[in-house]
């Protein structure tokens, strides 16, 4: 029987993988805390070591450099101030924050710098941070200890980051780089030595583990002295609080699935993509999908048609069965213009229509048919409302 509905919206979040939720079955009946040192609490802690080890193997850092938060937000919140310290190294406060403009939220409104201590680097119409730009900016403050916040793909358009190239300028100018993996992590390989990243934040619920759990990963040896979450000293004392061990546990059997399909599956997604983008060119020739002069992830589309408001075609979409998502959505759930978009030099009669097609694990060819025969029935109402002659 024909399924009913296609969820195609992976890019904000996957759904649960069968391995994460045995994981997180059995740790659930787990019933000691893991700073106990009893039986109990040794099993649990066992539980989280298991899935940290998992998480540092997957990155390619040591195990005690792994620190397991709420999320990708809270990671990048984290990580992004001016007082992370590189154990050994004896260094002072970083002075200025370089964003690049197609950044998620929770770096651009997470960090704690002080506003007059941030700056943004531009993109290039491709969608990639602009490598010119940011070399300037590096000689103009020669003088500061800057750190440089780059995401490896963006979860809108997919457009995968130069960060290894953005790496050796900053790090030739002592710089620290922190890397949003959220979105490229078990879509591409995000080993922080291949990246040449300081940091890398990823989280669980964008490769199949459950929702509210994510790590920040070090490649080498740093601490935090001013942590968001204070009190008992877990996480090495980077983040306090009783851990989630269920979540921990999903997070790190999440993570392992990934790795086991990634190769097969950047084939199979691009394959998936790759057709779709060809089919909506056919039923909208003026469609622009944007990103396509840079490399992707292999499981996202963003488009746009002009003249076709991203409101309409979304709420047209679900009522015809098909969970996609607009360039950007806020946590209201209402549609705004899109900032990378606009960063790319996106006119705006464009940036208003993205629409964003991210698929994942459990996607396949009836999803993007059932999403094709909508955007088609959607495509000829809406042109024939735009052309009907008032009464």
């Amino acid at each position: 029987m024909s399924r009913l509905r296609a969820y195609l919206d992976h890019n904000a979040t996957t759904p649960l993988h069968p391995a994460a939720r045995g994981a997180m079955v059995a740790a659930l009946s787990l019933p000691g805390n893991a700073s106990s040192v009893h039986a109990e609490g040794r099993a649990a802690r066992a539980a989280i070591e298991a899935a940290r080890a998992e998480v540092a193997g997957f990155v390619g850092v040591p195990t005690r450099n792994v620190a397991f938060t709420s999320g990708g937000t809270e990671a990048l919140n984290l990580a992004l101030t001016p007082h992370v310290e590189v154990l050994g190294a004896e260094l002072p406060p970083f002075d200025l924050l370089l964003v690049s403009g197609g950044e998620h939220a929770s770096v651009l409104f997470g960090h704690r710098f002080a506003p007059h201590a941030v700056e943004l680097v531009g993109l290039t119409p491709r969608g990639v941070i602009d490598l010119d730009a940011l070399e300037a900016m590096l000689t103009a403050h020669r003088d500061l200890r800057v750190m440089l916040a780059l995401q490896a793909a963006n979860n809108e358009t997919g457009v995968i980051q130069p960060v290894f190239d953005a790496a050796q300028r900053l790090h030739a100018a002592g710089g620290f780089l922190v890397c949003d993996a959220v979105q490229a992590a078990g879509r591409i390989n995000c080993d922080i030595k291949a990246l040449g990243a300081d940091a890398l934040v990823i989280s669980a619920h964008k490769l199949g583990g459950p929702k509210g759990v994510g790590a920040l990963c070090f490649a080498a040896d740093a601490h935090i002295s001013e942590p968001l979450v204070r009190g008992g000293g877990q996480e090495r004392g980077l983040r306090a609080g009783t851990e989630n061990i269920a979540a921990i546990a999903g997070f790190g059997a999440g993570v392992g699935a990934a790795r086991a399909r990634m190769a097969d599956e950047a084939s199979r997604l691009r394959t998936l993509r790759d057709d779709l983008e060809s089919e909506i060119l056919r039923i909208a020739p003026n469609a622009v999908v944007f990103g396509t002069g840079a490399s992707r992830l292999p499981n996202t589309c963003c488009f746009a048609v002009p003249g076709l408001e991203a409101q309409v075609l979304l709420m047209f979409f679900d009522v015809e069965g098909v969970a996609v998502s607009s360039g950007s959505a806020c946590s209201s759930g209402k549609v705004k213009r899109s900032h990378v978009l606009a960063a790319m030099g996106v006119e705006p009669n464009l940036t208003g229509g993205a629409i964003r097609v991210s698929l994942g694990w459990d996607s396949d060819t009836e999803d993007c048919v059932l999403f094709l025969r909508a955007f088609e029935k959607a495509v000829r109402k809406i042109r024939a409302r735009q052309v009907r002659p008032a009464a």
